[in-house]
């Protein structure tokens, strides 16, 4: 019996020993909070580092937080409701607390404890200026434990106006607007001073989210969180029931898009940077705003400016023709400049990395890559004539060229892609099998799903232009993989490189070969001596180039392409319309092209003229373009066309002969017929 009550009687010492523990460990440590916060003095009330980027001459381009979106101001000089609405629905005990509300922290941890977690909030107004100024918004302990530090020292050593006063003034309403003077300015073109109970409900409603409570964005859950707010106020008498009626009716005056503030310089690049460096940091885009990071960018300001001056000076103002453009250096895949769209104010949606449309014949150089690849060259024939294929699940499918215009004979591939010849797209494509293209757009670096079928040989599988500038700087760098990118390295606040890209030296992805004879193919879109049933599809702007390119264009009934390169410059161009209105009118459906033509020129011209590197096993031969034969003396026109060692042609021309100018289209069909090659034999079989 002794032992018994011996033993019950260590139980309940241990019973009361573990919580007195326990609470003078909590005393402790809080006197360990206070002491060192005493020590460490006075924290700085405001954060001056802002978010900054550079162009990829050092310039600076654009600023997060600068001027223009950060006013400070005395706490007299802010609207009376503004405050009261911010205490009401962010800390109501404000001024009764000494940094941490107790009841509030009480209630989170038991929640956080039931479901082992620290996603509950119970953040004072003052928790919450310490962890803008200083810490990240991650959900950790040791995070908390610093913000308990900084919050100490603030309550410590400012009072509450001036702790109340920095909040307002620093915290994050959207729109690149930090403080209630920014903010009021943005949402409602007035001084915070001016600001209507209704007015100040709906910015307080914001900083919880300033995304999803934007009111520009998501009008609704703006409305119902000044709602809330407005119910708050009512019970803690901050208004009356009259005030209460007035607001929650009152009908809001937003500014018009045209009133607010964007950034000026390149701001669709400058949301794609911040996109970025959001991805490389693992943070999301409210924090890199207010990071205090310096952001390298791999922007050519002057690049940008003459890209925006020849988009503003081709599409005609009263056209409500849209359009993404890009060029990217195809050495490393640095973006050098960058139009998202006609008007960022209007539309901030990036329609050169966001937006997905169907390519149309700029898909043609990765089908022609594979063909290369799988014994085609640049002479490989094929008939050019109206055909119906019987696929193998029975069905017909019959593509057609433009405006219906056929050769009715033999082309080669060089005339082929030149002229944007569909039928022997299909062709080859059917040859090759759907799903080899598909796998070759992948190496390209098209990330965009692709639907393995006859006519994504014509591009009806929907990309960006980020992906199709991507997989033509591939080929322009002779076949080296390459990531398109904006950023080039970021520093943080206190100077500290947190990342900087490495251009690491790799073995190409592509075959030199093959990418160096497709490149020579693709310039043959400008040569006028591959004209055959038609012109070349680059004659509209040919006279305007002054050096060679490479490239391609595109076209459905809503989208207009041009894809081109030079050794040291790609660039993309599309137009269309967002709601995929169908394009009528002649002058839009030249857009494209004319664009890209006056860039180019204005971007090459105080540069040195650069050709192609020519990799080794790869030979030139002047090739007759209606024979697909080594060109004679005799023929009209001739084109250096470039070939695998081996595969080059070894017969030359026989059409064009002396004295036998009356016979020369019978003999033309003739040879052609007597030529006809293995690829036609194998579809001559099959169709």
């Amino acid at each position: 019996m002794k032992k018994f009550l011996r033993l019950n009687g260590e139980k309940y010492r241990l019973f009361y020993l573990i919580p007195i523990g326990l609470f003078a460990f909590g005393l402790l440590l809080l006197g360990g909070v206070y002491f060192i916060s005493f020590l460490l003095g006075p924290p700085q009330l405001t954060d001056d580092q802002n978010t900054i980027y550079y162009s990829i001459d050092g310039d600076v381009i654009g600023e997060e937080r600068g001027a223009e979106n950060r006013y400070w101001v005395d706490l007299e000089e802010m609207s009376p409701h503004l405050i009261e609405a911010t205490l009401a629905i962010e800390d109501r005990h404000f001024y009764n607390h000494n940094g941490f509300d107790l009841q509030r922290i009480a209630g989170a941890a038991i929640s956080d404890l039931k479901h082992f977690s620290l996603e509950e909030g119970a953040s004072t107004l003052t928790q919450q200026y310490a962890r803008n100024l200083f810490l990240s918004h991650e959900k950790t302990w040791a995070r908390k434990l610093k913000e308990a530090f900084y919050t100490v020292r603030l309550e410590m050593y400012y009072s509450k106006d001036e702790l109340l006063e920095g909040y307002l003034n620093t915290i994050y309403y959207g729109h690149s607007a930090y403080g209630a003077e920014a903010a009021s300015r943005h949402f409602f073109d007035k001084s915070a001073s001016e600001l209507t109970l209704a007015e100040s409900s709906m910015l307080a409603a914001i900083p919880k989210g300033p995304s999803y409570y934007s009111p520009f964005h998501h009008l609704e859950n703006a409305e119902n969180r000044q709602q809330r707010i407005l119910e708050l106020m009512l019970e803690n008498d901050q208004i009356t029931e009259q005030e209460h009626f007035l607001a929650v009716r009152e009908d809001l005056a937003f500014t018009e898009p045209e009133q607010r503030e964007y950034v000026s310089a390149a701001p669709y690049f400058q949301d794609a940077a911040l996109s970025e460096a959001a991805g490389i940091l693992e943070l999301d885009a409210e924090k890199v705003r207010s990071g205090g990071y310096h952001i390298h960018t791999t922007l050519d300001t002057q690049l940008q400016k003459q890209l925006e001056t020849k988009t503003e000076s081709v599409i005609q103002s009263e056209s409500d023709i849209q359009i993404g453009a890009m060029a990217m250096h195809p050495g490393t895949g640095g973006i050098r400049a960058l139009i998202g769209g006609r008007d960022y104010k209007s539309s901030p949606f990036n329609r050169a990395v966001n937006a997905e449309r169907m390519p149309g014949s700029a898909f043609k150089p990765f089908l022609y890559y594979a063909a290369l690849n799988n014994g085609y060259t640049p002479t490989t024939m094929l008939m050019s004539k109206p055909t119906a294929f019987r696929l193998e699940d029975g069905e017909v499918y019959q593509p057609s060229n433009y405006n219906g215009y056929y050769a009715n004979e033999q082309i080669t591939l060089a005339q082929a892609l030149a002229l944007s010849d569909n039928v022997y797209a299909v062709k080859t494509n059917l040859y090759l099998g759907p799903e080899k293209l598909a796998n070759t757009a992948q190496t390209f670096g098209i990330d965009s799903k692709l639907n393995a079928v006859p006519s994504l040989a014509l591009g009806t599988s929907s990309v960006t232009v980020e992906e199709l500038v991507t997989g033509y700087g591939m080929l322009a760098n002779g076949g080296y993989d390459i990531e398109s990118h904006t950023v080039s390295k970021i520093v943080d606040r206190d100077g500290i490189t947190v990342f900087e890209r490495k251009q690491e030296e790799e073995e190409p992805v592509l075959d030199p070969q093959s990418a160096f004879v497709l490149t020579q193919l693709m310039t043959g879109m400008f040569d006028r001596s591959l004209d055959g049933y038609m012109s070349v599809t680059g004659s509209s702007i040919a006279d305007e180039l002054s050096r060679k390119y490479a490239g391609k264009s595109g076209t459905t009934n809503t989208d207009s392409w041009m894809i081109g390169y030079s050794p040291s410059l790609v660039t993309g161009i599309w137009t269309g319309y967002d709601n995929n209105k169908q394009i009528t009118r002649t002058a839009e459906e030249a857009y494209a092209k004319d664009i890209w033509a006056s860039f180019m020129e204005d971007a090459h011209e105080n540069a040195a003229t650069q050709k192609f590197d020519v990799p080794p096993g790869v030979v030139g031969v002047r090739i007759d373009p209606d024979s697909g034969k080594r060109a004679t003396p005799y023929c009209e026109t001739s084109r250096m066309m470039y070939f695998e060692k081996g595969t080059e042609p070894e017969e030359h021309c026989t059409v064009h002969m002396p004295d036998d100018q009356k016979d020369s289209d019978h003999d033309r069909k003739q040879q052609n017929e007597d030529d006809q090659g293995l690829f036609e034999r194998v579809f001559d079989l099959l169709f």
